[in-house]
């Protein structure tokens, strides 16, 4: 884990994001609240509407990607995967005029690929943060090409810290565990969150109820376990009393084999990761 924060920016570090939408929306609001001035934020878009509402914030905006290029130490690439060729493409001779740290937040496209479009000059961050960063309580994995140098990396890790947890990986290949772990991790616990609820009802509860109840639930036993200073197994066998109701259940999940499906769900995230970033 990183131990950033925004005074680690350098007070003349302009930071600008190529894309507007949700993540570099949430990226805007947590430097923002992490004390970063509107003035020395950038964005471009296509979608004036999108622009307007970073504009709000007091973030200065344009649709040309080039001024951003032109105006920023920093450059964050917040667009999709299948069009991140097309948009880095035009920026090479731009790049090429200024040292300009790249950080990509798009899924599946690897340095060396980033570095192709652009220059094998060109320092690059890829990153994979998750959707709870939309909320501030993200949980972010940076790799950083040769290029990058410390004062870059520690600017890249200030701002993924805006919007969260932030660790890097020693090897690129990692990034595949990392988007099966926490880049597609929500969605398994929203999963259990449906059955919880659903299996509720079915034991008599309202909808209302036991949405509540399972929300609450997953919060405080999320806040927990970041709370703690013992490891998750622990902490489920303080929880679970012999003999009593939540030994039960746990002896049922591991007759059904619950962590061999979870080691399967998340090989098969992994795999199509892999997957993904060769095509």
């Amino acid at each position: 884990m990183l131990g950033y924060n925004a005074a680690m920016l350098s007070t003349t570090t302009s930071i600008g994001f190529i894309g507007a939408g949700n993540m570099a929306t949430a990226l805007v609001e947590g430097l923002l609240a992490t004390g970063v001035a509107a003035s020395r934020l950038w964005a471009a878009d296509t979608d004036v509407a999108k622009l307007q509402t970073l504009a709000a914030k007091g973030v200065h905006t344009s649709t040309d990607n080039l001024s951003i290029v032109a105006a920023c130490e920093v450059v964050i690439l917040a667009v999709k995967p299948q069009v991140m060729g097309a948009v880095v493409q035009p920026l090479r001779a731009a790049l090429a005029a200024k040292p300009v740290l790249l950080l990509s937040v798009a899924a599946g496209i690897p340095c060396a690929r980033l570095a192709e479009w652009s220059s094998p000059k060109q320092a690059i961050v890829r990153c994979m943060p998750n959707t709870p960063a939309l909320v501030q309580a993200g949980a972010s994995a940076l790799y950083a090409n040769a290029v990058v140098s410390a004062e870059q990396r520690d600017i890249a890790g200030a701002i993924l810290q805006a919007v969260g947890l932030a660790c890097w990986l020693d090897q690129e290949a990692q990034m595949d565990a990392v988007t099966a772990l926490s880049g597609s991790g929500p969605a398994y616990f929203f999963l259990l969150l449906e059955a919880m609820q659903a299996a509720g009802t079915e034991l008599g509860l309202s909808a209302e109820v036991a949405k509540a109840l399972a929300l609450q639930t997953a919060f405080g036993a999320a806040k927990l376990a970041l709370a703690s200073d013992v490891d998750a197994a622990e902490l489920r066998r303080r929880v679970t009393s012999p003999g009593g109701t939540t030994e039960a259940a746990i002896r049922q999940f591991e007759s059904e084999h619950f962590r061999d499906i979870v080691a399967r769900a998340l090989g098969k995230a992994a795999a199509r990761s892999a997957e993904l970033a060769s095509s």
